[in-house]
């Protein structure tokens, strides 16, 4: 077989005082296992060419008999009329994933029996997109699919939008199932880590419903009915699971909830629940332990200042730290059947006691200036205050209390795991926390203006749906090396832009550079990025 392959080069002349160069066509070739170079022709020497503007004519000669060159020159024409921008980063890399992750055969297995007359997986993918690029209602989803270069969404309608978080709501369950199944096969995770966590997200709606109700804010918009959000992650960061509470269940009837489905629809074996110190209680613990088939092993957080065994005992027990990793040292105490873990961040400690000494030299100065009567109602202060019928002083039997919390925190775990590794272990909390920081900043569940119950919880189905996505992303990405923030990594790839434009009749679409990380992105997930020029069949 022959292989060749033709390009410009500057040949150098000349003597060493008056050197020149020449341009010249030249062709590559292979000749057996040899690749050999042959001059197809010389055109002149270089700078007589550039001079007499030659080479620009050739150029444009040449560009004639190139369907690339004529679409890009043409686009530089200001006769040309149709011609539109859209953004082709996000929807490229992520519907390879959401094809990767077999998200289109779970949603159209489970509309099979449904009379949809549009494509219910795009609608779908459309909604989880616009989570990831521009969060908003499904009334601006609507005009954002218009700025998106992706298939089938030029035929979504606002309509569609409004039916597709309806479905999401009656599927729910049956997607989480298949979805857990299928990533346990595809992925080859084994479930032997559970992170728990739960979060609230507010909704611009005055009244009530059986979900919507007002209850403890985390947004500190107690004024606004809300939703309870509960998540489960395995040791990956992989989301396995979500439920929604209304908006006044306590973190722990969420917290038992969630067991219990555990239990029964994904029929969880020997594994080990890590939770913070919001779901302890002497409930959640038999819970978790007395089940008669399925008993798990846990570590949870313990509340240092309201559990009077923690605070009395455990922490007021001698005993020698030893380190685990930089700014984490742990001691293990028990008392009787109990275990306990007492670690504690050097650097935390040092925050928590410079933090104590600015309010306790406040205090001081405001007793001081203003009295006493500045200082009662704060409930800041109250902590750090004694008061008597003469006056009020500080508290320094209080101030010494509080100094026994700095940098610690609690762990109370059944399992026979060392000290260090219950800490490293619950320290793995972050890969469900940094999910609801996602969740609530970079996915953006809100704004929820829906007026139902179940589109609404549709929408945050949606939402689980874009997390998906981007923890998948970001997990391949760092597997690779590649740092890089997600706010930077989203702006890289909304600027990679496919301009639509017809010439002689034709349609093509004339690709943007890539900036950035955006063509990592695409290597990551494993998309060939599109030529410059291509033309629409």
């Amino acid at each position: 077989m022959y292989y060749s392959a033709m390009f410009f080069r500057a040949k150098k002349s000349g003597s060493k005082d008056h050197p020149h160069e020449y341009l010249q066509i030249v062709e590559s070739y292979r000749d057996g296992s040899s690749v050999r170079q042959r001059v197809i022709a010389t055109l002149g020497r270089l700078d007589q060419l550039k001079a007499s503007g030659q080479i620009d004519g050739l150029m444009q000669s040449l560009a004639r008999f190139s369907e690339t060159l004529k679409v890009i020159s043409a686009a530089r024409d200001p006769k040309i009329t149709n011609c539109k921008a859209k953004v082709w980063g996000p929807p490229l890399v992520f519907n390879r994933l959401w094809e990767q992750q077999r998200i289109p055969e779970v949603i159209s297995a489970l509309a099979e029996d449904r009379k949809f007359r549009f494509e219910i997986e795009r609608a779908c993918f459309a909604l989880s997109l616009q989570r990831l690029c521009e969060p908003g209602s499904d009334l601006q989803g609507s005009h954002w699919v218009r700025t998106v270069e992706c298939p089938g969404f030029d035929q979504l309608e606002l309509q569609h939008l409004y039916r597709s978080t309806g479905f999401l709501h009656d599927i729910r369950h049956d997607l989480e199932g298949e979805l857990y199944l299928r990533d346990l096969n595809l992925f080859n995770q084994q479930l032997d880590l559970l992170f728990l966590d739960t979060t609230s997200t507010y909704v611009y709606r005055d009244e009530e419903s059986e979900y919507r109700k007002r209850g403890y804010s985390r947004d500190h918009r107690g004024d606004l009915p809300q939703f309870v959000l509960c998540v489960a992650v395995n040791a990956q960061g992989w989301p396995v699971a979500w439920e929604i509470f209304p908006g006044n269940t306590a973190d722990i009837e969420a917290f038992e909830q969630v067991i219990t489905k555990l239990r029964e629809r994904f029929r969880i074996g020997r594994i080990i629940v890590v939770a913070d110190r919001g779901m302890i209680s002497k409930r959640a613990i038999k819970l978790l332990t007395e089940h008669e088939d399925c008993p798990l092993q846990y570590v949870l957080g313990c509340r240092m200042r309201r559990q009077k065994e923690v605070g009395e005992e455990v922490l007021s027990r001698a005993g020698r730290y030893q380190e685990v990793v930089p700014n984490l040292m742990v001691k293990e105490v028990r008392i009787d059947d109990r275990r306990y873990m007492v670690c504690l961040n050097p650097e935390e400690a040092q925050k928590d006691a410079a933090s104590r000494e600015a309010i306790l030299s406040k205090l001081e100065e405001i007793i001081t200036q203003r009295g006493a009567k500045a200082v009662v109602g704060n409930r800041g202060y109250a902590r750090f205050l004694k008061v008597r019928k003469g006056g009020v002083t500080i508290n320094q039997e209080a101030v010494e209390a509080d100094q026994r919390f700095d940098g610690k925190f609690v762990l109370t775990t059944n399992t026979d795991l060392p000290a260090s590794e219950v800490a490293k272990t619950y320290k793995g909390l972050w890969r469900v926390e940094r999910t609801f920081r996602k969740e609530k900043s970079t996915l953006e569940v809100r704004p929820i203006y829906h007026h139902c119950d179940e589109t609404s919880i549709g929408h945050i189905v949606a939402s689980f749906l874009a997390l998906r996505l981007e923890v998948d992303l970001q997990a391949r990405l760092e597997h690779r090396g590649v740092n890089t923030s997600w706010p930077d990594l989203m702006r890289d790839l909304n600027r990679l832009q496919a301009v639509r434009m017809d010439l002689d009749g034709n349609p093509y679409l004339v690709r943007t550079d890539f900036e950035g990380n955006a063509y990592q992105a695409f290597k990551t997930a494993g998309v060939q990025p599109p030529s410059r020029v291509t033309r629409v069949v």
